[in-house]
């Protein structure tokens, strides 16, 4: 069984938790780290508990500083995930392959996730197995999920041969065009792709058991209870894997104060997280800039700029590496500053336009929701599906 993540070098803490965690509880793993970025100075593989680092260039992409500038960090960081499994499947060979976000920690159970995959092909978790009892958690949970994706890709699992390694294929071609955040477009990174995963493959087993992909969207239906961190149970269940999505932005935080308050153990799982992260160089690495980031010439790429470049096939042609900046008169940035205005004024940046609009409505949407005003930032929340 062998395991990997994917991230940037800002999330270097996270996965040397995560990768700690699988060891405890799995003593012949293989862990792999996909790093769509470039590896912080000092990083010495023989002190990290990875067995192997992938970068983005050594992934079979053509022209990868291109197809790298067309996405997000996070839509990056997720769509390589398809290409990455193939890669690690080419060279080591595993007869079963996990997933696991970088923001997830393994309490147990690999060993019952691995028979799982002796008779299933694909494993899945989806973000909720209960219907919501309140219209908040109707608006939180239930909608978001509607819009983000049923299967909550944090978490696959998936046997290497047969159906499993050829939805492997389809999910990784799919992952190198179409990793988008669209929500408007019916896409959600790599997640709605998940959503076919059940109806085109066989095999494919949906894990709705409580102690499976914990998090703050399927709290309402799952009581915690224990000590933490290692003797914590779910409905009952031990824990076998927790996932502290949105911890970066706060989002988590809230939402265990929203969703959380049944179970009290959750939030010494959180501290003893925080712990965690920062012992393993979350103050140090924790805010460190993704080289796919910024032009050759230090300016910022703004998302406008990725969208119409991954949009528009001439300019892919005319500028085939978009972060050189040193001819003037021949290099995307200036391009852009010359031509950006008349492509929003004609109409060709729609979609662009209204996620900028769409971000900011989201940042006073955090801000609301940091003050735990939760019925302005519902409201909010609205706004910004109206401005999509």
């Amino acid at each position: 069984m062998d395991y990997y993540t994917s991230i940037t070098s800002n999330y270097l803490p996270k996965a040397r938790v995560l990768a700690s965690s699988i060891r405890r509880h799995d003593a012949h793993a293989r862990f792999h780290l996909l790093l769509a970025d470039r590896a912080p100075p000092g990083l010495d593989l023989a002190a990290e508990p990875f067995d192997t680092v992938i970068t983005l260039e050594e992934l079979p992409i053509e022209n990868a500083r291109a197809w790298a500038f067309k996405h997000s960090l996070v839509e990056m960081c997720t769509a390589v995930k398809g290409i990455g499994a193939l890669e690690i499947v080419r060279r080591h060979r595993p007869g079963k392959l996990f997933y696991f976000d970088p923001d997830i920690v393994v309490f147990g159970g690999l060993d019952e996730l691995g028979r799982l995959l002796d008779s299933h092909s694909v494993l899945l978790t989806p973000h909720l197995t209960d219907p919501e009892r309140s219209r908040g958690g109707i608006l939180d949970n239930e909608i978001s999920a509607l819009k983000h994706g049923i299967y909550n890709l944090g978490f696959l699992g998936v046997a290497c041969e047969g159906e499993g390694a050829r939805m492997l294929q389809w999910w990784s071609q799919r992952l190198l065009e179409f990793c988008r955040d669209d929500i408007p477009g019916g896409l959600f990174t790599d997640q709605r792709w998940a959503d076919l995963v059940p109806a085109m493959f066989d095999g494919v087993r949906v894990l709705r058991e409580p102690q499976y992909n914990v998090a703050t969207w399927n709290l309402s239906n799952r009581r915690a209870t224990g000590s933490a961190p290692d003797a914590v149970a779910v409905n009952g269940v031990p824990l076998s894997f927790y996932h502290f999505s949105g911890f970066d932005s706060g989002a988590q935080a809230t939402m265990l104060g929203v969703y959380g308050s049944d179970s009290p153990v959750l939030f010494d799982l959180r501290r003893w997280y925080v712990e965690q992260c920062e012992a393993r160089g979350q103050s140090e690495l924790g805010s460190l800039e993704c080289v796919y980031s910024r032009f050759d010439n230090g300016e910022a790429v703004t998302r406008m700029q990725r969208v119409l470049y991954r949009e528009r096939e001439d300019l892919q042609r005319a500028f085939p590496n978009p972060y050189a900046t040193g001819q003037a008169g021949h290099s995307y940035f200036h391009w852009f500053e010359r031509n950006a205005q008349a492509e929003i004024d004609s109409g060709r940046l729609p979609s662009a336009a209204s996620n900028d609009r769409l971000a900011a409505a989201e940042r006073e949407l955090a801000l609301i929701r940091r003050s735990r005003s939760w019925k302005l930032a519902r409201f909010i929340a609205r706004l910004a599906n109206v401005v999509r």
